[in-house]
Formats: C-alpha cells, structure tokens, sequence
C-alpha cells in the first residue's frame, strides 16, 4: 500500500539503459501476417477492421490528403497497441509519456500545416480572421486563433496523456483497495474486484477510442489544410 502511485509510469531502465524503445518496437511483434494466398479469420478480421477505419478517415479527403492513409493507419495501430501493452501486469505504457505523445502530435501537425501554408496560403491565413469581423477586434482575434493553431499539438499530447494515466491510477487504486479489503471483509472484496474487471473492460475501450480520436484529430487538422 505504500508503493508510490506514479512508479509505474516511469520509464524502465535495463543496465542503466532506457529501455523504453524496445518497448515501444514490442507490441508490432503481434500483429499478425500472411504469407499464404488464403487469410485465415484473424487476418481477414484485421483487414477488414483497417478498411473501415481507414475509409471513415480517408473519405472527406482529397486526393492529396489521401496520400496519408497509410502514415495514419500505422498511427493509429502503434497507439492501439501502445495504450493496450500497458494493460498487461508489470509493463509500461508509452502513452503515458507527455513526451513521447508530444514527439507524436508535434510533427503531424507541423506538416499538416506546413502543407496548408504551401498549397492553399489565402485559405491558411483566412482561419485567422473569421469574415465579417469588426475592425476594432481583429487585432484581438488574430492573436486568439494563432494561439488556437499553436496549442493544438498540446491539446493532442494532453488529451492522450490525461486518459491513459487516469485510468491505470483508478485501476491502481482499485487494486490495492480489493488486497487490502481481501483480509477484512470477503463479500466487500467481491464486490470491489467485480469493480475492477469492469474497469479493465472500460479501459480496454478507452485505449481503443483514444487511439481513434488522436489519429482522427490530426486527419482534421490534415483537412483543413488540403
């Protein structure tokens, strides 16, 4: 009980190494491949699952937009797996890292809008001065909407790093509290370790649609500047 609530989020180390590359290169190991003609269920299932994902996110895009479908599917596959890695008893989640999430959103979204700025400037610039605005508060609002365009990648960052971390900590909590009461109070225990599997259940979900939700903003934010 007296473990410090936050150990598990700090990055492992092997031999005084980092060894959170290794990690992070560990769940890809199964995600499952053919080499045959004929797919068996789970392959199938897995490309039917990539399909639609990747259609729901490709479909308001352009054809330049669409040249991202395959960087975005991989994003959001590595995010699924590194969000569910951290699941498993004694692992470590990446995601839990405002660093590593920073180094995820920072370049999507700089190229995203690097890309704006090339192919459609008068477009890039007109998001920072909504038409119609009176003349004595565009100051104020070119100030507003660049500090929006700013904060996007953070808000990404935060958003994931929020979610994931929140709900080990419950998990966490929820933990100890069904060992503690173990010795105390059998039916109480019960009650608490049903609480949990339904957590773990929620958290499951949780990995998944926050890996959809990071990658389907930075789709946004590739729409907007194609």
């Amino acid at each position: 009980m007296n473990e410090n609530l936050f150990a598990s989020f700090i990055a492992p180390t092997i031999l005084g190494l980092p060894a959170a590359v290794l990690i992070i290169l560990f769940p890809p190991l199964f995600i499952p491949t053919s080499k045959y003609l004929i797919n068996n269920r789970l392959i199938t299932t897995q490309q039917w699952l990539i399909k639609l994902t990747s259609k729901q996110m490709m479909t308001m895009h352009n054809t330049k937009g669409r040249t991202w479908s395959l960087m975005l599917v991989s994003l959001i596959i590595f995010i699924a797996t590194t969000n569910l890695l951290g699941l498993l008893p004694h692992s470590f989640t990446p995601t839990t890292q405002l660093s590593m999430n920073l180094a995820m959103a920072i370049p999507l979204w700089a190229g995203a809008v690097i890309m704006g700025f090339r192919s459609k400037i008068k477009n890039a610039l007109a998001h920072f001065l909504p038409q119609g605005t009176p003349t004595p508060l565009i100051p104020m609002l070119v100030i507003i909407e660049t500090i929006s365009l700013l904060i996007q990648p953070m808000a990404l960052a935060v958003r994931l790093t929020a979610n994931i971390t929140a709900g080990h900590l419950l998990m966490h909590l929820i933990g100890n509290a069904t060992l503690a009461m173990s010795t105390i109070n059998l039916p109480s225990t019960l009650i608490i370790f049903t609480i949990l599997i339904l957590l773990t259940i929620l958290e499951i979900a949780v990995a998944l649609i926050q890996a959809y939700v990071f990658t389907l903003l930075v789709s946004l934010y590739l729409h907007d500047n194609t």
